[in-house]
């Protein structure tokens, strides 16, 4: 079964398309990019996810924190000094958050904040190294990171449906299917 779901997901992957020059040069590209690319998706989906999986504070406290330290990656990309294994960075935080939300974790939140914390620093980087050259700095800024506020929402709502048991399985299915999706991207098969 695993092997057959494997073949599968070879089948129908695509690039990442967080490539979002044409899109404009300030807000619009910034807003654009975590969008546009199925790496940053499914690991700031799965942030609001794993939020609401351990309840609150948990459930706003991560999503606050991702988007905070996000920027601050972002302006380290901006000023061009190098983090290593950025795009590695990217697909283990869809692994591990996806794990994490599969297998029901729920560590202290001091601990929980670090790896968003962590995984957020890759994901600012990507956003702040790909910036378009003409771009505004602060407007893209703006844009990246309400657009990840918004992709920690759609993860809160699905979230919030491990108020039943079967929304439980749903919700670890869900992070089964991120943490695959983080495979995916980490292998260079997506």
């Amino acid at each position: 079964m695993r092997g057959a779901l494997f073949v599968a997901l070879l089948l129908v992957t695509e690039p990442a398309l967080a490539h979002t020059e044409n899109i404009g040069t300030g807000f619009l590209s910034g807003f654009a990019h975590p969008i546009f690319g199925w790496d940053h998706v499914v690991a700031m989906v799965a942030v609001g996810l794993w939020g609401a999986f351990l309840g609150a504070p948990a459930i706003w406290l991560l999503p606050v924190v991702f988007p905070l330290v996000m920027a601050l990656g972002g302006a380290l990309g901006i000023l061009d000094m190098p983090i290593p294994a950025v795009e590695a960075g990217i697909a283990a935080s869809a692994v591990v958050l996806g794990l994490l939300i599969a297998f029901r974790a729920k560590p202290p939140l001091w601990i929980a904040g670090s790896i968003v914390a962590l995984f957020a620093i890759f994901h600012g980087h990507a956003h702040g190294t790909e910036i378009p050259a003409a771009a505004n700095p602060f407007a893209f800024a703006t844009g990246f990171v309400i657009a990840t506020g918004l992709l920690h929402l759609i993860g809160i709502g699905f979230g919030t449906l491990v108020r039943w048991p079967a929304g439980t399985y749903a919700v670890r299915a869900g992070g089964g299917a991120i943490a695959l999706a983080g495979l995916a991207f980490l292998f260079g098969i997506a």
